[in-house]
């Protein structure tokens, strides 16, 4: 229970951020751009969660411990076949396939591939850098297969682009 609670703080939190700050902007914008970045949103909440959280209640105990290193050998489990390798990569890959689908459509339609992969690159390697001081490990891997994501979540996006187009251009009218 008392584990829970400090999940409970992080995401009033980001509730509160949610309802207080960014709503009231999105609104303004229409509907379309109000479901894309609720959405956006709402992806990078639940990548929080499960790469970093709890956050708020771990801020002052963040140099309580010893800060450990980035593995910088990439794919090393795979190799000594340590672990579910197989499964933490595929995750990281599942991961960020959102945040390539999204990423374009929260830029207005202006972000292309380069720029794309750039900002999950960015986003990665921000998680990544910031783990070790929530007591967490961080990984050159997670870091390649998060891109990759990027990349795979962009090329959704451009198949679904027509479709996705459509139904935002619906929502706007209406």
């Amino acid at each position: 229970m008392k584990y829970l609670i400090k999940y409970f703080i992080d995401f009033t939190v980001l509730v509160f951020l949610y309802a207080f700050v960014f709503f009231k902007k999105w609104r303004t914008q229409g509907r379309d751009s109000l479901l894309v970045n609720t959405l956006m949103y709402a992806y990078l909440s639940l990548v929080l969660y499960f790469t970093m959280m709890p956050v708020v209640v771990s801020i002052p105990f963040i140099l309580d411990h010893p800060y450990k290193a980035m593995n910088l050998i990439p794919f090393i489990d795979v190799s000594l076949g340590r672990g579910d390798f197989s499964r933490q990569v595929l995750l990281n890959i599942i991961m960020t396939l959102p945040f390539g689908f999204l990423f374009p459509l929260t830029r207005n339609k202006r972000a292309r591939f380069g720029v794309t992969v750039f900002f999950c690159f960015l986003m990665s390697l921000g998680i990544e850098l910031l783990q070790p001081f929530f007591d967490r490990s961080s990984d050159i891997t997670d870091l390649i297969t998060n891109v990759t994501g990027g990349a795979l979540g962009y090329g959704l996006y451009v198949m679904f682009k027509p479709v996705t187009f459509w139904i935002l251009k619906r929502l706007k009218t209406k």
